[in-house]
Formats: C-alpha cells, sequence, structure tokens
C-alpha cells in the first residue's frame, strides 16, 4: 500500500535535508578544493567533488533514519529503492562547475517523486544567498531572511520581449545548438551558466523561458513543482509534459512556450 503523501510534514523534513547539506558543503566552498572527473581520463570533464559526495551522505543519513520505507535517486551515490511508493531525487550540488568557480549560482536540489513517477515537492535551495524556492501543491514560494513570499511567473507573452536561459549551449548537438540559436536571436535577452537557479528565477518571475538537454532525472525533478506552483509551463522539447530527464523547456507563459516550441521541435528526441 502506497504512503499518504503529506505537503507540511514532507516539507519540514525537506528543510531539514537542505540544511544538513549545507552544513557539508559550507566548508568546501571557495576553498580551492579538488574535483575528479567522474567520466574518467579522455571523457568530457563532468566534475565532482568531496562536498557532492558528504551532503548526500548527510541527506540519505536523514532519510534512513524518518522514511527507511521511501526509495533515494542521488546524482553520487545512485538509486536505493524502498517500499513506500515514494522516492526522493537528489542532487547535492547541481552545477558543480559554478561551484568550483566560487559563484553563488549552484544549488541543492531534493524532490518528492510519487509511485507514478510525478514530482510532488520539488525545492531549489541556494544557501550562499539565503534563498529556498520551494514548489508544491499549495504554490511556490521563496524563504528568505524568514520570511516566506508566494511567487508568480512574469506576465510576458512575447519571445522577442523574453528573457532566455540556458546553462551551456555548447554541450548541445548542432541540431539543438540550431534550435538555441534561433531562440536567442529572437528573444531580448540571454543568459548562460545558471544550472537549476535559472528555472528558480522562472519561478520569482525574472526570467521568462529556460530550454535544455542532456538532463538526468535528479536534474529535472525538483524543478517541475517549482515552475508549475509559480503558474509557469514545464514541458519537453515536443510540447509533451516534462519528463525526468534529457530535454525540457520551461515558460512563464503558453505564448511564449508556443513561439519556442517552433523551433525546439525541430531537435526533439
Amino acid at each position: 500500500m502506497t504512503a499518504p503523501f503529506n505537503e507540511d510534514s514532507t516539507l519540514k523534513l525537506a528543510r531539514r535535508l537542505a540544511d544538513v547539506a549545507w552544513t557539508a558543503i559550507r566548508p568546501h566552498f571557495r576553498s580551492g578544493v579538488a574535483a575528479e572527473n567522474k567520466g574518467g581520463t579522455g571523457v568530457r570533464y563532468d566534475p565532482v567533488t568531496v562536498a557532492d559526495k558528504a551532503a548526500e551522505e548527510a541527506i540519505r543519513e536523514i532519510l534512513a533514519a524518518e522514511r527507511p520505507d521511501d526509495g533515494i535517486d542521488g546524482e553520487e551515490f545512485g538509486r536505493q529503492e524502498g517500499t513506500s511508493g515514494w522516492t526522493w531525487l537528489i542532487d547535492p550540488i547541481d552545477g558543480t562547475r559554478a561551484f568550483l568557480a566560487g559563484l553563488p549560482v549552484w544549488t541543492t536540489l531534493i524532490a518528492l517523486v510519487d509511485p507514478d513517477g510525478h514530482p510532488v515537492l520539488g525545492m531549489i535551495d541556494q544557501p550562499v544567498l539565503g534563498e529556498r524556492y520551494i514548489g508544491g501543491p499549495s504554490g511556490t514560494f521563496l524563504e528568505k531572511d524568514g520570511t516566506r513570499t508566494q511567487l508568480h511567473v512574469s506576465a510576458c507573452n512575447d519571445l522577442r520581449d523574453a528573457v532566455i536561459a540556458t546553462t551551456d549551449p555548447f554541450i548541445m548537438t548542432p541540431p539543438e545548438q540550431g534550435a538555441w540559436t534561433h531562440l536567442r536571436h529572437t528573444a531580448r535577452i540571454s543568459r548562460y551558466g545558471l544550472d537549476a537557479y535559472g528555472y528558480a528565477r522562472l519561478a520569482g518571475g525574472t526570467i521568462d523561458l529556460v530550454c535544455e538537454t542532456g538532463l538526468q532525472a535528479h536534474d529535472v525533478a525538483a524543478l517541475i513543482p517549482v515552475v508549475r506552483g509559480a503558474g509557469g509551463i514545464a514541458r519537453d522539447w515536443r510540447g509533451n509534459e516534462a519528463k525526468l530527464g534529457s530535454q525540457i523547456v520551461c515558460a512563464a507563459s503558453e505564448e511564449v512556450f508556443e513561439q519556442a516550441l517552433i523551433s525546439l521541435r525541430r531537435s526533439a528526441l
């Protein structure tokens, strides 16, 4: 039998998970910490640090003690099946390259996914800035400096007026780069290197569209409730509801999404 979902208790636990992650990460930020290439020699650089691993270990320790029946799928230590029907998806440092560069746009991603694979609660936590973006059935909120503010996406309805973002167009395939180039030439402003923080700011109303590719489930799960809870759209490059991985496009309005889709669907997987 699937365990019931309680938003308040789940959110309290997610906050604690983010707190312990930051405790593990804090000593290593802007410290010159070394990084390994997860892909190995001769493979595209995919860095991981002791901070990534320590944060995920701290999160897993709490979940093992308090939600032992839940599954866990984390970037650093893989998937552990559960019996409750619920799974926690964890990315302890989303944006390790930004972390290594000392830039405060990396985040800790925490999501709870239901037995059907749908994220019901997501958190994008940026502890250096003291910003915690939380999306769930009650909407999306920014918790900062002891206050909790409900968020809503912008009113932008024209791609020509939009602020758009992708983390790194150079990791895209040539067809995907072509789609992004068309969007970049159409939009008012394009920004780069934000990782999941770009989706947080879409929910906060300062970015109007984010599109990316090559993502894993732990990269995506937390973003979807945050964007949708703020009134935004989260779909794939074919226009279907967002999946837990690969190509995703999030937009502030149906109009901006449909305009972007003209280009994106040509290189949809």
